[in-house]
């Protein structure tokens, strides 16, 4: 069974849809179909939530209005048939009474989930019925009925893989199924997301539960590239990363893929492609176990960090310090990205600010304390990089007019990555292209 998963722009205007529509009829294998919200329509309902929680219903009216007549717009240009028109008018309704109720009744986090779900609930619905109109045989699959997390926030992987198949199996005939991306049930049953990247992450957590032939991420560029082509004028793409390459560049800035799509594919080792629903012949990224090649393969950035040092020449040797200072990190569940020490320093960097006034607090005991906010981690990444010949003296050279805070190598065998100050990240990018890959 193949797994293919289109983002909101892929679904975005009615020809693509219809694009869509072609693709996955492609083939005759087996296949499970994720649809992320239309383009623009997360964003909306993010909009609505965020003005109901002010009160503001004027304006969130407003919102749905626009958002709404939208919707009755795209379903006239996709739908041509009077009956499936009817269908897809319905859902509409359905969708947007939900709404304009909503304008009646207390707002809380709670009621927040169950907006934000209603992108891919309508994206799938309509998708459904069209595919209907083209009599194309298929099946929708409600995500709320088997995607699941627990009590962390974690998919809840084992009752996933076992409320799927046994959805699957009553449908034995069934060769096509529609599902949505993104949306899921909490540990109390209530609606809920998979956060950011969660469409990818509902395709990778199905690719697994199915142990799929393939999972295919479509979107609008052709694979992953060496570097940001939103930034870089001349980027190519990469054929061929193995997992942990693919990791750490979605760890590390790189927009196309979500990090936590990597980790259910990779423990099942079911092959990623990352193709281009625009240019479907293109043969863009494939991510499997093997690495296909060695040396540096991409670059990507990180923004929003933040560098702490800690200087203290009476305690940094004693016993025990590094632990003491992670520990405070632990405490206020603040990941650390990047870690350099010396004889009377130690500098870490994190990307969330949440508890940044309690960390420096409890920081102050060991040393002097001094933080640098707006900084950028720019990471190399290929396999077995830090063997590759070179590679060292021409990042060095291509970034001889930077003003680089911290590196970080040999803690990984696929990365090496800098921290520069974020005013210095796009001519960063643009060195390391001509400097690393021999691009200008």
């Amino acid at each position: 069974m193949k797994i293919m998963k289109f983002g909101g722009t892929s679904v975005g205007k009615p020809e693509r849809m219809e694009q869509v529509a072609k693709l996955i009829t492609l083939d005759k294998e087996p296949k499970i179909v994720v649809l992320s919200a239309l383009s623009g329509t997360t964003n909306a309902l993010v909009a609505i939530g965020e003005a109901l929680a002010k009160g503001d219903k004027q304006h969130t009216k407003q919102i749905i209005d626009a958002l709404e007549a939208h919707y009755h717009v795209f379903i006239k240009d996709l739908l041509k048939n009077e009956a499936t028109l009817k269908k897809g008018e319905a859902i509409i309704t359905e969708h947007f009474d939900f709404l304009n109720i909503i304008l009646k009744i207390s707002f809380n986090e709670a009621l927040n989930k169950d907006i934000l779900a209603q992108g891919e609930l309508m994206s799938t619905k309509i998708f459904s019925v069209y595919l209907e109109e083209k009599n194309i045989d298929h099946a929708l699959l409600p995500a709320l009925d088997f995607m699941q997390i627990d009590v962390n926030d974690e998919p809840y992987f084992d009752a996933i893989r076992v409320k799927l198949n046994r959805i699957l199996h009553q449908h034995p005939d069934t060769k096509l199924f529609v599902t949505q991306g993104y949306i899921c049930r909490n540990s109390k049953g209530e609606v809920d997301n998979l956060k950011r990247g969660g469409s990818d992450y509902t395709a990778s957590l199905i690719a697994a539960a199915v142990n799929a032939s393939v999972c295919e991420i479509w979107t609008d560029i052709d694979g992953m590239h060496n570097n940001d082509p939103r930034i870089v004028n001349k980027t190519k793409p990469i054929v061929q990363l193995s997992f942990d390459e693919a990791a750490e560049l979605a760890y590390f800035g790189a927009k196309i893929l979500h990090p936590t799509c990597i980790w259910p594919a990779q423990q099942e080792k079911v092959p990623v492609k990352l193709l281009n629903t625009m240019q479907p012949e293109a043969p863009g990224t494939t991510i499997m176990q093997e690495a296909g090649s060695v040396g540096v393969k991409a670059v990507a950035a990180k923004d929003g960090i933040i560098a702490i040092k800690i200087k203290s020449s009476r305690m940094l040797l004693a016993y025990g310090f590094l632990r003491k200072i992670f520990e405070v990190f632990e405490k206020y569940k603040t990941p650390i990205d990047m870690v350099t020490t010396s004889e009377v320093a130690v500098s870490v960097t994190i990307d969330n600010d949440a508890h940044l006034e309690q960390i420096l607090k409890e920081l102050e005991p060991f040393g002097t304390v001094v933080i640098d906010k707006d900084q950028t981690i720019v990471s190399i990444v290929g396999n077995q990089i830090a063997q590759t010949p070179d590679v060292l003296s021409k990042l060095f050279d291509s970034l001889s007019q930077v003003p680089v805070r911290m590196v970080s190598y040999g803690g990984s065998s696929h990365n090496i990555s800098v921290l520069v100050p974020s005013a210095y990240k796009i001519q960063t990018l643009q060195l390391l292209n001509k400097g690393v890959f021999g691009l200008d």
